[in-house]
């Protein structure tokens, strides 16, 4: 009986240890889901030519996108995307009232920095300015995945097909 219990006394602490060791290898990814950069670090509006009102302003210097190539960033502007109803302009990236996001030809360039200061600072005839509405963590987000509509995230990073266009399943017939 002793050598019963011994026994399960072992097997137990082996299987404990195990468990131990597998909750200690395991990896998971670490994400900042807030951007360091601060609110200062925004650039000042991109500028379509020397024609414009006011006194003279640089040129835009190049901000760094945070979550490029980030996975979860793609995934939050994609919903992000649908909440703040930009579909409603640029159907799903195809292009309506408002450009499409899916060709490699945009007005005002594809550049994060661009992208960024034309969803803060909107633009004329139509983009509204979200800045100021919108976090900028949130912003860059949209960045990120308006991006990756175009084909200039890495591929790992984007889903094959965005939410509204994947299939529906059908009910099975009973």
């Amino acid at each position: 009986m002793r050598t019963r219990l011994r026994g399960r006394a072992v097997l137990w602490l082996v299987i404990a240890m195990l468990a131990a060791v597998l909750v200690a290898a395991c990896h998971r990814e670490e994400r900042a889901l807030t951007p360091d950069a601060p609110y200062s670090q925004r650039a000042r509006p991109v500028r379509v030519s020397d024609l414009q009102p006011g006194p003279k302003q640089l040129a835009a210097t190049a901000l760094e996108n945070p979550y490029e190539g980030n996975a979860y960033a793609i995934s939050q502007g994609q919903q992000l995307f649908d909440q703040y109803n930009c579909s409603g302009c640029h159907f799903h990236g195809g292009g309506g009232i408002g450009p499409a996001l899916m060709d490699d030809e945009w007005i005002y360039g594809s550049s994060p920095t661009n992208i960024f200061m034309t969803i803060s600072e909107g633009r004329p005839n139509g983009m509204p300015s979200y800045g100021g509405h919108i976090p900028d963590a949130q912003i860059w987000q949209l960045t990120t995945y308006v991006r990756s509509l175009g084909g200039f995230e890495p591929k790992g990073a984007t889903a094959p097909r965005s939410d509204a266009m994947q299939a529906r399943k059908s009910e099975e017939p009973k």
